[in-house]
């Protein structure tokens, strides 16, 4: 892109956007939303938006951790669509298979779905994800160790115990939602008081 400059968006009028424009050349705004420590991606918080206004916004990606996570963690879009349909599609296929793989393909969909929303807790900080991300990750283990058993320990309930830590953790995000007036369980952009 010959003769075209980059200027910052928050510039407002910088040496570099004046001049180009003065020699008739294009400006190309830089993106900087989600870049850290940018003023543009402080303005929402550095992170992204809302979903329909009821998630909290994101908290930035402060480390190289968060950094990291934030590239390989499906939040949106077709990743996160394929991510829980692998899940759905594992508690699916499990009660069609013999007894010791159908409790080790529960423990990995509890698994699949505690860590995510383990991972995804220090950036949403949505109430319900404290409840499922414990919840399943402790499924998990009891599904793992029923299936080197080779036995249920809770009658071959694994799978409507997956659904009533879900159905908890909506309870719970209503209720923490009713009394504290925010989903989010800690303070950040856009909550209120936790």
């Amino acid at each position: 892109m010959t003769g075209e400059t980059t200027a910052p968006s928050q510039s407002g009028g910088s040496r570099p956007q004046a001049s180009a424009q003065a020699a008739g050349s294009p400006v190309i705004e830089a993106d900087t939303a989600g870049t850290p420590g940018s003023r543009a991606g402080q303005a929402g918080g550095g992170c992204r938006s809302a979903l329909w206004g009821w998630s909290p916004p994101d908290l930035p990606a402060d480390t190289p951790l968060k950094r990291r996570i934030d590239r390989l963690m499906p939040r949106t879009g077709w990743a996160a669509v394929l991510y829980f349909a692998a899940i759905f599609g594992l508690l699916n296929i499990a009660p069609h298979l013999p007894e010791r793989a159908n409790l080790a393909v529960d423990g990995l969909a509890a698994l699949a779905a505690g860590a995510w929303c383990g991972v995804n807790l220090w950036g949403c900080r949505h109430a319900h994800c404290v409840v499922t991300s414990a919840g399943w990750l402790a499924l998990s283990m009891l599904a793992f160790t029923e299936a080197v058993l080779g036995r249920s320990l809770i009658g071959g309930d694994e799978q409507p115990v997956f659904l009533a830590v879900l159905g908890a953790a909506i309870l719970f995000e209503a209720v923490w939602y009713f009394v504290r007036g925010t989903n989010s369980v800690a303070a950040g952009p856009g909550t209120g008081s936790t």
